[in-house]
């Protein structure tokens, strides 16, 4: 009797499953600065977005896992910056752009790189160096490019003027559109972040200014860097919003706000996403000379945003267990394969360091290694020297 109870019980619980199509969520209260009302607390969503946000998060953190080996393996050189436990950052505020927004970030790029685009090959080889790469390996972890992605900037906070620079184009040329500027807490007390975002007040541009406040400037505590620790009033005059980063339809729904906001004309805005990393500031960092080992093992277990977003989506009947371990061994042979092309696939012959230097301009003799070495560029641009040798894009 007792099992055909719970076989019962079984079939119902299956029944509701496949019956629910959307579920709601209590997100924990935003922060306003300057502003009388802000995003719903209440966010829902849509079982297909819910796999896409799981999908996309778990890509991210396995492409950045695989990033780290081969950074050890030193198959990757030069600067190495990971994403590892900031996923709900970049997958939260993509999933409230339309077409034609615009992003433009730090040195931690790679998610956002594959987000607007790009596949995890052309990542991973891009770090590697490799002609496969998102710019055929002339960029490497730093410098990754799509339409409407301005790349990751290594100079800290260089990123935050032409994020306004970007969103003034899309006010003059009249779109509705929003250029979603990213720093991080370190970033957040360089002077051109105020300077950007006076003219941005008094010109009405539809930029976001976004901290991704993951705890640590480097190795600095943001306590012991910066006076004010509420980033998100660091506009004074510019309206701000604080917002739990490391839960995706938190971000989302701040986004979305946000973008009508900026839409209406009645922008910019300064957005803090509290967020944590779990790697160093960089591959040189480990990581645990600032901060202990137990901390980050306890941001793992209480706030870890992938974890947390699949206990929910399993407790609301949106998804079960089967279609997140299928998704899991999907995402395992996608970057396993693109670890594979980023070890193995050629580099770009040596004619092309000279490409894409100047822009439509005649072939100009350019300085080598030393100032003996000169040579008249043989191709103007990296498209060019493909063609010659028979790669496709």
């Amino acid at each position: 009797m007792l099992k055909g109870l719970v076989s019962s019980k079984a079939v119902a619980s299956l029944a509701r499953r496949a019956a629910s199509t959307e579920a709601t969520f209590q997100s924990k209260e935003y922060k306003l600065h300057k502003l009388d009302n802000g995003p719903s607390t209440q966010v829902s969503v849509s079982r297909d977005d819910a796999l896409k946000f799981y999908q996309q998060m778990q890509v991210i953190r396995r492409m950045e896992s695989a990033a780290g080996n081969l950074y050890k393996e030193k198959k990757i050189r030069g600067f190495c910056h990971l994403y590892s436990g900031q996923e709900a950052c970049a997958v939260g505020i993509k999933a409230a752009m339309t077409q034609g927004d615009s992003v433009i970030t730090a040195y931690r790029c790679h998610g956002w790189t594959y987000l607007l685009g790009s596949t995890c090959t052309e990542v991973l080889a891009e770090l590697t160096g490799r002609i496969s790469g998102n710019v055929h390996g002339k960029g490497g972890s730093m410098h990754m490019y799509r339409p409407d992605f301005y790349g990751g900037n290594g100079i800290v906070g260089a990123q935050q003027p032409l994020g306004a620079g970007v969103a003034f184009a899309l006010k003059y040329r009249g779109q509705k559109n929003i250029c979603v500027t990213l720093y991080g807490d370190g970033a957040a007390n360089q002077g051109q972040l105020f300077e950007a975002a006076n003219m941005a007040k008094l010109w009405g541009l539809p930029v976001i200014f976004v901290c991704e406040n993951n705890g640590f400037g480097m190795g600095t505590t943001a306590e012991r860097s910066s006076a004010s620790t509420d980033y998100f009033t660091r506009g004074d005059y510019v309206p701000g919003i604080w917002v739990d980063g490391m839960d995706v339809l938190a971000v989302r729904e701040a986004f979305r706000w946000s973008k009508e906001y900026c839409d209406a004309g009645k922008g910019p805005l300064m957005i803090e996403l509290a967020t944590y990393r779990y790697s160093g500031h960089s591959m040189s960092d480990p990581g645990t000379s600032y901060r202990t080992r137990d901390e980050i093992q306890q941001v793992r277990k209480t706030r870890d945003p992938i974890t947390g977003f699949k206990d929910r989506i399993l407790s609301a009947g949106l998804v079960n267990e089967e279609e997140l371990k299928a998704i899991d061994k999907a995402v395992r042979a996608e970057v396993d394969d693109a670890v594979t092309r980023a070890t193995t696939d050629g580099v770009l012959p040596a004619e092309a360091l000279y490409s894409d230097i100047y822009h439509n301009t005649p072939a100009q003799m350019i300085r080598g290694a030393t100032i003996d070495e000169t040579i008249t560029q043989p191709f103007l641009r990296t498209e060019d020297v493909l063609k010659s040798i028979g790669h496709s894009q």
